[in-house]
């Protein structure tokens, strides 16, 4: 599986955050103090965090100047000391969370960790954010942040630059590695979408199941189908076997009329002989004869 590209983005800015956040903590670049009356024009006072560097033009830096006004005892620059360690801290902490998280050496992300790595860069961001915008809101003021009165003018350092890019590449490499929240939450989503239920849900329609007995039907219906009559189940054994010979075909039966009402076994009345005729009774026949009633 390729590797998303909020990992990626992520993992490219968190580590550029980090390499500014932890230059601008340590560069003493936070402010810029010149114009002093008693020293030279091109002397510039370099203040930050830890340490106070006097450059001029004609001699190489000097660190390590005496702090004279209670500078670094300002309530501004002991939040920023705290604030921006704790940031560092985070940092680290959520880069190694993410370097496992996007495994790099195996096939499948791991989703959760990334996104937990994330949410750590990104409050990281926010720890370093914190104290570079306070800095800079009382940058120019004298009495939260000592230095000496007019003409001496106060301007932002470099250091405080790279803090406020440190800050914003935190915060934006951790929103891209908190995205990485979306494909785990989907998946236990349709985890839980698929997992059985703990107990089973009653129907709110109750049904109720009625077992009918076949009726039965006559022999003329139960074995007659597509127009022809089937053998019965006693007949399938008789059916089976072979008989020599082939069938008969069976002769219709006949239909006619009899206008004279003669049945058989009797004879039609003799002309040559007048009066009622008898009938003799066949013997075959079942009907009664004349003599009979």
């Amino acid at each position: 599986m390729r590797t998303p590209v909020v990992m990626i983005l992520g993992m490219v800015l968190a580590p550029c955050g980090l390499l500014l956040t932890l230059t601008g903590t340590l560069t003493p670049g936070w402010r810029l103090v010149k114009g002093f009356l008693d020293q030279p024009v091109d002397v510039v006072l370099y203040q930050g965090l830890w340490d106070m560097c006097r450059e001029q033009s004609s001699s190489e830096r000097q660190c390590g100047q005496p702090d004279d006004l209670g500078y670094f005892a300002a309530d501004p620059v002991r939040v920023a000391r705290g604030l921006m360690i704790t940031s560092l801290a985070a940092t680290a902490l959520g880069l190694l969370l993410a370097t496992l998280g996007v495994r790099c050496w195996q096939d499948e992300p791991h989703f959760a960790l990334a996104g937990l790595s994330g949410v750590v860069l990104f409050a990281a961001g926010l720890l370093s954010l914190i104290p570079v915008s306070w800095y800079n809101h009382f940058l120019a003021d004298r009495a939260v942040l000592p230095a000496q009165s007019s003409p001496v003018t106060v301007q932002v350092g470099y250091s405080l630059v790279l803090g406020y890019l440190g800050s914003c590449l935190l915060l934006l490499g951790g929103f891209s590695l908190a995205l990485s929240f979306a494909p785990w939450c989907a998946e236990r989503c349709r985890s839980c979408r698929k997992a059985p239920p703990g107990r089973a849900r009653r129907s709110s329609i109750s049904t109720v199941y009625v077992d009918w007995p076949e009726p039965a039907l006559t022999p003329a219906i139960k074995y007659y189908s597509d127009g022809q009559h089937r053998p019965r189940p006693v007949q399938l054994g008789a059916a089976s076997q072979r008989k020599a010979g082939f069938p008969m075909p069976r002769p219709p039966p006949k239909a006619y009329s009899n206008p004279v009402e003669v049945l058989d076994g009797e004879k039609a009345p003799d002309s040559h002989h007048g009066g009622s005729s008898r009938s003799t009774r066949s013997c075959g026949s079942a009907l009664p004869c004349d003599s009979d009633l």
